[in-house]
Order: C-alpha cells, then structure tokens, then sequence
C-alpha cells in the first residue's frame, strides 16, 4: 500500500497525543507515582503477552549483565526521571504545553550521541534546533513590564518539561546503546522487530523499581490501593499502557520499516499540534493564534532536524 509508513505515523502521532490526555488526566486523579507504577507493571504484562506469542516464551531472549545494565540504566533516566518530570509538568501547565517542550527531545537526543556515541552533529541541524526553539519562546513568553518578556507558564512546570525533554532524549541514546549490546551478545537469534521489545523489557523492570521505591517512601502503598479499587483509574491506566509504550512504540517501529526515518520521525513528532484541539475540548486549556504558530514552528523545526 503506497504512503502505508506515513499512514502509521500520523497514527503514532494521534496515539501519542492520546496517551499525552490520558496521563495528564490519569496523573491528576491518581498521583503521578502511582499512575507510572501501574502503567509500568501492565506494559510488563503486556509484554510477556507478546514474547509469548512471537517466541513461545513469556520472557525476553537472554542476552549480557551488560545489555541489562544499559537498558535498566536508560530506563532510570527515561522513565524514573523523565516520565516523573513530564507527568509533573502535565499537572501544572497541562499536556498541551507539555508534549510542546518534549520537541526538545530530538535535540537532547544529538547532543548526547555527539558527546558519547562520537556521532556528527551538522550545522542545519543547529538551525533547527533553533527554530524549535523559537517555536516554543512565542508560545510560552509574553510581553513583561517596560517592554521586556515575562513567563506566560509556572516556571515549576516549565523547568519539569525542559528536564523530562532532556531526559527521553538522553534515555534514547542510552536505549541505542544498550540494544546494540543486546543484538550483540543475544543467547539465540530473534526476529528484528522484537529486539526493542526486549530491550524495553528491562527498560519497564528499572521503571517499576525506581517508581515503587519513590512511591512507598513518599506515600506508602495506601494510594496504590486506591488506585488499583479505582475502575475508572485503571481503565485510564490501561489505556495510557495501550497507547504509549504498546501500541505506540510498535507503530513507531513499523513506520521507520516503510517510510523513509526522517519522513515517519516528522510526522510522529505532529502531537504538540495534533493536541490543541482535544486539550481545548477537555481540559479547557485555550486555544490562541500564538500557542498555534508556536507548536506549528517547533515542529517545523523538527522536520528541519529530520529531513535536511
């Protein structure tokens, strides 16, 4: 089927956005450590599930004490400290003004593979870094007292986006490296596709670790009871697992197989637009030509890092 990548993309887009709503939603009803926890724990049911049916076993291939290290380590920054620092953000300047920080991801993401992985970083791509920069500073800067620019957002939650941006692109580079020790030192041979499934594997078990000894030291378990009694809270908690780092991370993968990457990493990088609309409808955040033209230039500025 002819455009069949760039379909998926805008799927993992619209998937994305989804889960962006449901968490910032979910974060608030339930608490943010409590939410991960138990999107954590269903992604790790969920991907027994899956290895089950594509390998006859419920967990993932064998591979180095290494592979698992980089992989628990990238998720102790991905999830651990990034997820916290992007649910937090959810709760004070919403989804909306969240998911438009993390374009800073894919900059986060270069620096970190040109300061450890020795990999090229091209001037455009400064340029577009700047231009996504650009894109956020008009949506979130106004106009201060004697002509000057003030902060239009708490500077709490800005400062949680910037640091869960950094985080998920740092956790990338962390997740290539790791997956390459994976592939390398693998006990028996797999289908390509599945490997991230593994390697991600780890990624969830260092997630509901960090989140579980955050959770029983700050607040004990009487949320998780909560939470788990709560049949609209778990619906949410599913549905955010489902569309994220299930559904979401495989269609991911699926696009960059039939489009070309720099195309299909564009087009799922559309959420911040894509998001306006529903965060308007139910959260109330409002929709404003300046919040528009900025998530419309940050993700200009994407496609700049992607496609030149």
């Amino acid at each position: 089927m002819k455009y069949l990548g760039e379909l998926i993309s805008i799927g993992v887009a619209l998937s994305w956005t989804a889960t962006a709503l449901l968490s910032e939603y979910g974060s608030k009803r339930m608490g943010n450590l409590t939410l991960n926890v138990l999107r954590l724990v269903i992604a790790l049911a969920m991907s027994c599930v899956l290895f089950w049916v594509a390998t006859g076993s419920p967990l993932p291939a064998r591979a180095s004490t290494e592979a698992y290290l980089w992989m628990m380590l990238s998720g102790v920054v991905g999830y651990v400290i990034g997820d916290y620092c992007l649910f937090q953000c959810y709760i004070i300047i919403g989804s909306k003004f969240g998911q438009l920080f993390m374009t800073l991801a894919p900059i986060a993401a270069a620096v970190t593979a040109w300061l450890t992985l020795g990999e090229s970083l091209r001037p455009q791509a400064v340029v577009a870094m700047l231009v996504t920069l650009t894109g956020i500073a008009i949506t979130v800067l106004g106009r201060g007292g004697h002509h000057g620019l003030k902060l239009n957002l708490p500077l709490s939650g800005v400062l949680f986006a910037i640091a869960a941006a950094v985080c998920q692109g740092v956790g990338l580079v962390l997740s290539k490296i790791g997956m390459n020790h994976y592939e390398a030192t693998m006990a028996a041979p797999a289908e390509p596709w599945v490997l991230p499934f593994f390697a991600n594997f780890f990624r969830c078990v260092a997630g509901v670790v960090g989140f579980g000894v955050l959770l029983l030291v700050g607040e004990g378990t009487a949320p998780l009871r909560r939470a788990v009694a709560d049949a609209k809270g778990m619906t949410v908690a599913v549905a955010t697992t489902v569309f994220g780092p299930f559904v979401g991370v495989g269609c991911s993968l699926m696009a960059v197989q039939y489009a070309a990457a720099g195309v299909a990493s564009t087009l799922m990088a559309l959420t911040p637009i894509f998001i306006i609309l529903p965060a308007w409808w139910l959260f109330g955040q409002p929709v404003t030509r300046r919040s528009v033209a900025g998530a419309a230039i940050s993700v200009a500025g994407v496609a700049l890092f992607f496609l030149l």
